[in-house]
């Protein structure tokens, strides 16, 4: 635990001076202020974020976690546990949606095994081995991991940013892999915005109404078993999480600490925002919300956590595929602000001259 809060001690606001300089800056470029709508307030928010004038955004990550759940044992998948280490070869062999996406953002893939119930026996320099457990336990018949796997999960997330931001990252996506996973992030979410789990249950990888009505019985099961305490993040995760939700929180609060923008991918990193944002309420403004996807109770995910999405494009695949196409605008976004010719350097009359 001591590591985690030593990296919320380190999460401190945005620098605001900068921001507002920024912001003078997007003004006396050749528009009319303000028409370049939420590029402008990305840019200014990734300036804040890193304390840079002119930010690089050259070393993208996208970290992908992986990890299985028992509660899969309750059919609240259209898949099989087995697919959660098949992806992950496959992440590793460059074949999956996130490798597409990623490449064409000039962002590298790094694959963590948080928890993959099964041995996987690949050697890839974007490949981490952090295995906590063979997978969660199923948490309708008990919490879904012990405390200290939990704190361990969040602490592997915060030092594997700690290395990276050594090796020279600017920003950072989150991605996951796990097989269920929807239904321990619904669970999640459920109870630290208090929300009904009808609410914010959707079809995973898309189930039939039968299976989203079990989902939604395994959730309020889950819930009503192991009773977790809406004010301790950390025991939520403990009894109806999964270690790559609590390593996605480690993430976020780890690049918070670091000052590097982090972009939040879908329903899962969502639910493991909410983790970190309740942990460290200040990390919230070093988020970027990728896209809203299709997934039931995204929208009032990213409500309660009051932040906006950029995309909103019905995307359900998980692996840091939003993160991957929002990479694009926060890249469009900087350039805008370092390329683009002010009116006095083009020559251009400013409005009412």
């Amino acid at each position: 635990m001591e590591i985690i809060n030593e990296t919320i001690k380190k999460i401190t606001g945005l620098n605001a001076a900068l921001m507002s300089k920024t912001q003078k800056r997007l003004d006396n470029l050749t528009k009319p202020q303000g028409s370049l709508g939420r590029l402008e307030e990305l840019a200014k928010q990734i300036c804040g974020i890193t304390g840079q004038i002119n930010p690089s955004l050259k070393n993208k990550l996208i970290i992908t976690m992986a990890a299985d759940h028992g509660v899969a044992a309750e059919k609240v998948s259209a898949y099989p546990p087995e697919v959660t280490p098949q992806m992950v070869a496959n992440f590793l062999n460059g074949g999956a949606a996130i490798n597409v996406l990623a490449r064409q953002a000039g962002a590298r893939v790094l694959v963590v095994d948080m928890g993959v119930a099964s041995k996987i026996d690949l050697k890839s320099p974007d490949f981490k081995d952090c295995k906590i457990n063979s997978g969660t336990k199923n948490f309708t018949k008990g919490p879904a991991m012990t405390r200290d796997e939990a704190i361990k999960s969040i602490t592997t997330g915060i030092e594997i940013v700690n290395e990276e931001v050594t090796n020279g990252i600017n920003i950072v996506g989150t991605g996951d892999m796990g097989i269920a996973n929807t239904t321990p992030s619904a669970a999640i979410i459920s109870v630290l915005s208090n929300i009904p789990a009808e609410k914010i249950a959707g079809r995973g990888t898309g189930i039939d109404d039968a299976a989203l009505k079990n989902k939604i019985t395994v959730i309020k099961k889950s819930i009503e078993i192991n009773r977790p305490n809406p004010d301790d993040p950390i025991d939520v995760l403990t009894k109806i999480g999964g270690f790559e939700i609590g390593g996605i929180a480690g993430i976020i609060l780890g690049a918070a600490a670091n000052k590097v923008p982090v972009v939040v991918d879908g329903f899962i990193s969502s639910a493991a925002a909410l983790i970190a944002i309740r942990l460290a309420p200040i990390a919230k403004d070093y988020c970027i919300a990728s896209h809203c996807s299709a997934e039931y109770g995204h929208r009032l995910t990213l409500e309660e956590m009051k932040l906006r999405p950029y995309l909103d494009m019905n995307l359900r695949l998980g692996e840091g595929t939003g993160a991957a196409l929002a990479m694009q605008l926060a890249e469009s976004a900087i350039r805008i602000l370092k390329e683009m010719a002010s009116f006095d350097d083009a020559g251009v009359s400013k409005k009412g001259t």
